[in-house]
Parts: structure tokens; C-alpha cells; sequence
């Protein structure tokens, strides 16, 4: 028991630790939980989770995955894909039958294997799945087009693929094995159908319950988590692999039941899946063995790796998508993002016992054939996406960007200063009145309540790393710090100070609800726009070797308020009570100035 422990212990320790590295090096999180798995696994011999965990090994994969794509699917909400439902119709359906076929007849012409064994890795094959695209395309920022169409190809394709591989190994046996009836493959349709079913019950069931107080807030998580792992469970005890059709309905009925709850378990959700594919992910490689590894560099799985890369997914997405509004860029960035991951790993694996033991002695390779695939996708793509996307204008600026909640003189100016420096600035604001200012500055702005339920399809916030509440309304500066801290987190969430005689006089405000505290704690809403009344002005410093940091202080007026760094390199640094920045040469401060 201790010795599992410890394994337990050192596997999440590693998942963690390769997300803090990637996030750090801004490398691919999935690249680096790879590498790490490796080293940790067939490298050094520190863990073999597959040994070490024994029995548990393949039933904690198999819910770890089913609550992924859960959490993938309750992002699955058709409002989402306005205009696009017909691109993303043709993907998931024609381009996932071509994509069988197509890497079927490769797996037969190229890799060599029985067309019975080549037809269950073609549909293994046609995933791609939210355990690797999420973490992309937060990445590279992708334009939401691009990215809705990728994410819901991931989530939506990913149970089809097992669904597939179970299809065509239930006909294969029909056709090879005498005993094995054609009401074995009828059974497995209606298995599946009958999976849909317990998904779209259970998730409206939820989603019913929630809405009608029959479930208290702090029971919600805990009861969503269950049900997802009894949806999974049951689905599954009826038929193999069909419990991932069951959670991906559950989370798709429940996201376009359009429930108030549904954010604080998309959180929720989202925190433990990030835990989980990083414990898989390491799980996954760390079992390898070296002789796995080393075959994955033969010849035919090389050159199986290049066709499903070069040619037979980029077929698959332009043929599919013929007759759509999909622009040729769009078409050539989803024609090369295609990287596979846990889903095939895990059904793949279990898929080459079954037909080894059904006779199929070809199939000794797909272990090598899928991580070679995965491993091929994952650095092809992980280090290729940002780039690419740029290249075809279909990403964000990299720069980090602002946005301002609240349009008044202050926000609207200071947000000019930002985009006059090459920061990505944006205005929201409820009241056409107060957007006035925003016009008169010359930046972009947004007519709509930031906290309404269709900001999220309105207005896409990838581009903006920082979000700042400047309104003349303390409680609703700290409501709107409160509801995106667990997108934002409080390091890039900001707010005004509490006014002390105006306003709500929220002096007993907790610190743990509201955003960190802008500039020097003292100046408010009421005072910054005085100050531009009374003629103060925007100013940026640049600093350089002749004029440091400390001249500008020694030259600044004790009125000045001092608002931001913009560094060199594009990033944005605000001055807050609890910081002590400092610039260097190549960087420039904004301040709100005296005039000489």
C-alpha cells in the first residue's frame, strides 16, 4: 500500500510540475508531459505505472477519460457555432467516415497490417480529443472560428472512434468467425443508441434538478461528478466503449439546457481535467517500454505517420468541406491540426490484446503504431500550431491584451495610452451613453453587460490576458472580479480601490472575492477622473540607458499617479499596493501626469 502511495504520489507530482514547466516556457503542455512521462518511464525506470498500479491501471484511465470529454462537452453549446453548423456538421460526419477509410487503406498499403486489423486502427484513428486540442488552442490563441470548429471535432469525434473500432472488430468477427451472428452487431448498434440515451437522461435529469432547487450549491459538483461516472459506468457495462458516447450526450443536453449553474461546474470540471490529463498523460508514457519505443521508428509505421499527417487528413477536411463557408485558410489550419492522443492510447491498447487473442497476430504492432502516431501528431502539431496560425492571420495577437469593464474619461484614455503602445485594448461597457468616451478615444469597444450569458458568444476574450473593472461602482467592480477570477485568476484581474465616502463603502470587502487593487491603493474611481478634468494627462516615458528608471521618479510630481509598465517584449505590468516594478531600458511607462 505504501509503495502505491508513493507511485500515486510521484505521478501527479510530475503532471503538475510538466504544466507549471509548460506554462513557464510556453512550450505545449502536451509536449512536455510527454518528455516527462518518457524520462520518468522507459528512460530512468523510476515509475511503470501499467506494473505498479496492476488492476487499477485500466479502469482509472477509463474514468479519467470519460470525465474529460465530459468537461469537453459541456462547452458543446450550439450558440456557439452559428453560421458554422454546417462545416462542422460535414466534419464530424463525412470527414470522420473518409478519415476511417483513408487510414484504414493506409494502414493496409502502408504499415502492412490485415485488412481486419487495419480497419479497427482506422477508426481508433479518427480522434483527436479534448485532452490534446483543449491545451492548444489555449496556446495559441486561435480566433474563435478556428478554434470552435477544432474543439468540436475533438469532443464530438472522440467517442465515434471507439464506437468505430468496436463496430468494425463485431463485423470483422461476423465475417471470419462462425459462431459470432449477425445479432451481435445489431446488439452493439442498439447498445450504442441506447448509451445515447442514458446520456441525454441523465443530463437532463441534472439539469431539471439544478434548475428547481432540488440539489443545495454546495452538493452540485460532487453530484455532477457521480452521475458522470454512473453514466459512464452503466453505458460501459452494457457495451464496451460505449460509455464515452454516454458522457458526451450528458454534457452536450446539459450545456444547451442553458441552466444557471452550468459556469461553476464548467470550473469545477475544468480544474480536475486539467489534474487528470496530466496524470494520464504521464501514466500513458511512463509505461512504455524501450523496445515500444524503438519500433516506433520502423519504416512502415514512419511512413504510415506521414500519410495520416500530410495527406490523408488535409483529404479528409477539404473533401468534407467542399460547398461550406470555410474560408482556404480556415480549411488549411484544420486540414493540419489533427493531434491524437489519450482515447486512441487507450482503446488501441486494448483493442491489440482483443485481436491477438481473436487470432489477428498483426496486431503485436499497434501499441508502437498508435504512440508512434501520437508522439508524431503531438510535436508536429504542439510546436507547429502558434506558428502556422499567425502565418494564416488566424490567431490573436501574442501581445498581451487589456480589457476594461466600465467606459468613462479615465478607462477610455488610459486604454488609448495601451493601444497607442501596440497592446490589444478593448471597452465594455451596458450603457450607449457612457461608450461616448470610448469613441471620442478612438478604441475598440463592445455594447453589451459583461456578466450577461451572451457576452460569452458576443465577445471573444482570448486576446485579452488582463481584465480591469473600472466603474464608478465598488460592489460591481468586485462582482465582476468575483465572477471571472477562475478565468482570469486574481494575478491578472483588477480593480479599482474602494471609495471610502462615495459609493457602497465596501471597506470589509473580503480580499479573497475582489481583484487585486490598482496603482497605489489611495486614488479612486472619483479622484482619477477629477484629475483628467482638472487637465492631467497621459503620459509615456520611454526609458532608455541615459534616462533610468530613477529619473523618472526623481522627475514625476507627487500628484502623478503611475498606472503601467509596458515591457519591451509586449507584455503589460500594472502598478498595484503589493508590487515593486521597476523598468529597464526599451520599456514604457504610462502615467496620469501634471502638466508642466
Amino acid at each position: 500500500m505504501e509503495n502505491l502511495l508513493m507511485i500515486m504520489m510521484i505521478i501527479g507530482a510530475l503532471g503538475v510540475l510538466s504544466q507549471w514547466i509548460a506554462w513557464r516556457t510556453r512550450l505545449p503542455a502536451i509536449v512536455v508531459m510527454a518528455i516527462v512521462g518518457l524520462l520518468a518511464g522507459p528512460v530512468f525506470g523510476i515509475i511503470n505505472p501499467e506494473a505498479d498500479l496492476g488492476d487499477l491501471y485500466g479502469p482509472l484511465i477509463s474514468i479519467a477519460v470519460g470525465i474529460i470529454l465530459f468537461e469537453g462537452s459541456l462547452n458543446l453549446d450550439f450558440r456557439e457555432i452559428k453560421g458554422m453548423r454546417k462545416p462542422v456538421f460535414r466534419i464530424v460526419t463525412v470527414g470522420a467516415f473518409l478519415a476511417w477509410i483513408f487510414g484504414s487503406l493506409a494502414a493496409h498499403y502502408v504499415a502492412g497490417l490485415s485488412w481486419a486489423v487495419a480497419f479497427v486502427i482506422g477508426g481508433i484513428f479518427i480522434v483527436t480529443g479534448p485532452t490534446v486540442i483543449l491545451p492548444l488552442l489555449r496556446q495559441a490563441k486561435l480566433k474563435p472560428r478556428a478554434a470552435a470548429i477544432l474543439k468540436w471535432e475533438g469532443i464530438v469525434v472522440d467517442p465515434f472512434g471507439a464506437l468505430l473500432a468496436v463496430f468494425s472488430f463485431e463485423f470483422i468477427k461476423f465475417l471470419t468467425i462462425e459462431t459470432v451472428t449477425f445479432d451481435a452487431v445489431i446488439m452493439f448498434l442498439l447498445a450504442s443508441i441506447l448509451a445515447g440515451i442514458i446520456g441525454a437522461a441523465f443530463g437532463y435529469g441534472i439539469g431539471w434538478s439544478f434548475e428547481r432547487g432540488l440539489v443545495p450549491e454546495f452538493l452540485k459538483s460532487p453530484v455532477v461528478l457521480v452521475t458522470v461516472i454512473m453514466a459512464f459506468a452503466l453505458s460501459d457495462f452494457i457495451m464496451h466503449e460505449t460509455g464515452l458516447l454516454a458522457v458526451t450526450v450528458m454534457g452536450m443536453t446539459i450545456a444547451n439546457m442553458h441552466i444557471s449553474a452550468i459556469s461553476d461546474m464548467r470550473h469545477f470540471k475544468e480544474n480536475i481535467s486539467i489534474l487528470l490529463i496530466s496524470v494520464i498523460f504521464i501514466m500513458l508514457t511512463a509505461s512504455l517500454d524501450r523496445e515500444t519505443l524503438l519500433s516506433i521508428f520502423d519504416l512502415n509505421i514512419m511512413l504510415f505517420i506521414i500519410m495520416m499527417l500530410f495527406v490523408i487528413r488535409p483529404l479528409t477536411i477539404f473533401l468534407s468541406t467542399m460547398g461550406t463557408n470555410l474560408e482556404f485558410r480556415e480549411k488549411l489550419l484544420v486540414g493540419w491540426i489533427a493531434p491524437r492522443g489519450i482515447v486512441a492510447l487507450t482503446v488501441s491498447a486494448y483493442f491489440a490484446n482483443v485481436l491477438i487473442d481473436a487470432g489477428f497476430q498483426d496486431a503485436e504492432i499497434l501499441t508502437s503504431l498508435t504512440f508512434g502516431l501520437v508522439f508524431g501528431t503531438v510535436l508536429a502539431h504542439g510546436f507547429s500550431i502558434g506558428w502556422l496560425s499567425r502565418k494564416l492571420g488566424l490567431s490573436t495577437d501574442t501581445k498581451d491584451g487589456v480589457l476594461f469593464v466600465g467606459s468613462n474619461k479615465f478607462s477610455a484614455n488610459f486604454a488609448k495610452a495601451l493601444q497607442d503602445l501596440g497592446v490589444p485594448v478593448i471597452i465594455t461597457d451596458a450603457s450607449s451613453s457612457r461608450l461616448t468616451h470610448a469613441t471620442k478615444a478612438e478604441v475598440p469597444y463592445e455594447h453589451e453587460e459583461i456578466l450577461s450569458e451572451q457576452m460569452e458568444y458576443q465577445l471573444d476574450m482570448t486576446p485579452y490576458d488582463y481584465m480591469l473593472s473600472v466603474t464608478e461602482f465598488d460592489s460591481y467592480n468586485t462582482l465582476v472580479s468575483s465572477t471571472f477570477k477562475p478565468e482570469y485568476g486574481k494575478e491578472h484581474l483588477f480593480q479599482l480601490p474602494l471609495q471610502t465616502n462615495e459609493g457602497d463603502q465596501l471597506s470589509e470587502v473580503s480580499h479573497h472575492i475582489s481583484g487585486t487593487v490598482l496603482f497605489d491603493g489611495q486614488v479612486t474611481w472619483t479622484s482619477l477622473n477629477e484629475k483628467i478634468n482638472d487637465g492631467f494627462i497621459f503620459e509615456k516615458a520611454p526609458i532608455t540607458e541615459s534616462y533610468t528608471y530613477d529619473d523618472f521618479l526623481n522627475d514625476r510630481s507627487e500628484e502623478d499617479v503611475i498606472l503601467a509598465i509596458v515591457k519591451q517584449s509586449g507584455s503589460v505590468n500594472f502598478f498595484t499596493p503589493e508590487n515593486n516594478l521597476t523598468a529597464e531600458p526599451g520599456d514604457q511607462i504610462i502615467s496620469l501626469a501634471k502638466p508642466e
